[in-house]
């Protein structure tokens, strides 16, 4: 740590002015192969707010000491986290195939790349997510006429098509998207599909068991009522990268990855690991994800990345930003 912020002390007046830590940075955010990635003047500068904590335009040794323990090391040594969305038989040949859907993608596409990366990447927690449905879920279009539609709804029982949304009535209503019934607990349609490799000490994570709430995401519920496993174990783990992919893109994947940036995780979702339902979604997706400061890329990148010798500046400044929100949290506090 002294030998770091020696180095980018510069004019060794004992503290890292802004454009000191630029070089720190410039020096910190590149790929493994020496490739510099730029972070925007903004980011810069709110990244070096968070460690100026007395606001007086320098950070000195104390805070670079913050700095390094909670930034620094992080980015150079990561806990990653592996989370396989649904790769399930019903999105891949069974009751909803997504290559059925307007997007007209192949669920089967996405295993060879995900085996690769669970042969070749040593994460450092790997989890498979299942969608897990009561055979009376509210997703399926088979069981519209078992709840009441609510008047606001744009579709009524008796016209709604799968696929369509309609709004059930309820404290308050529920918006719920109807699908064909998929991936009931128990059935050869919710295993994981045979080809794709399963860890043994890997975690299974499953989600829509609740037959009056639908699942997207694999934290909780598209309620917040009620969460899963992962969570506690990401917690228990001291994750701080999740690396996402799987079925379908533009759904779970997406909710999940989105979850994952609205808690606080470094999110990496993964571009040629995943395939969805509709091509102007899946674009909606990545939007968000990348608006948030999280990372999209392709299964060939993630080795280096989860090693840390592929750092993001996305990446960082996503953290830098938990930091500021956490500090300013117990600020208050006190």
């Amino acid at each position: 740590m002294d030998a770091c912020f020696q180095a980018f002390d510069k004019d060794g007046d004992g503290y890292l002015n802004v454009e000191e830590f630029r070089y720190l940075t410039r020096a910190l955010f590149r790929n493994d192969r020496g490739k510099i990635y730029h972070l925007e003047e903004r980011k810069l500068v709110e990244t070096f707010n968070v460690f100026d904590t007395n606001g007086d335009g320098k950070i000195d040794k104390d805070e670079f000491t913050f700095c390094w323990n909670h930034w620094i090391k992080i980015i150079v040594r990561p806990i990653s986290a592996f989370l396989i969305v649904d790769v399930q038989n019903d999105f891949i040949s069974g009751t909803l195939n997504i290559s059925n859907c307007s997007a007209q993608q192949n669920g089967l596409d996405v295993i060879e790349p995900i085996n690769k990366l669970l042969d070749t990447v040593k994460f450092d927690a790997v989890f498979y997510s299942l969608d897990w449905h009561p055979s009376d879920h509210v997703s399926f279009i088979e069981n519209i006429a078992e709840r009441e539609i609510d008047p606001s709804s744009p579709v009524t029982a008796e016209n709604a098509q799968t696929y369509d949304t309609v709004v059930f009535c309820g404290s308050p209503p529920q918006k719920q998207r109807l699908w064909p019934r998929h991936c009931v607990q128990d059935t050869w349609g919710s295993e994981l599909h045979k080809d794709l490799k399963v860890l043994q000490n890997a975690i299974k994570v499953y989600k829509g068991t609740n037959p009056d709430v639908d699942s997207y995401s694999v934290f909780w519920d598209n309620k917040k009522m009620t969460d899963t496993t992962l969570c506690a174990q990401l917690r228990l783990r001291n994750a701080t990268d999740i690396y996402i992919c799987g079925l379908a893109y533009d759904v779970c994947v997406g909710a999940t990855a989105v979850d994952a940036l609205a808690i606080g995780y470094r999110t990496i979702l993964l571009d040629d690991c995943s395939r969805g339902v509709d091509l102007t979604d899946i674009e909606k997706t990545k939007n968000t994800v990348i608006t948030n400061s999280g990372v999209i890329v392709n299964s060939s990148q993630v080795k280096a990345m989860v090693e840390g010798r592929d750092r993001r500046p996305e990446l960082g400044y996503k953290l830098a930003m938990e930091l500021k929100a956490s500090i300013c949290e117990k600020n208050e506090e006190n």
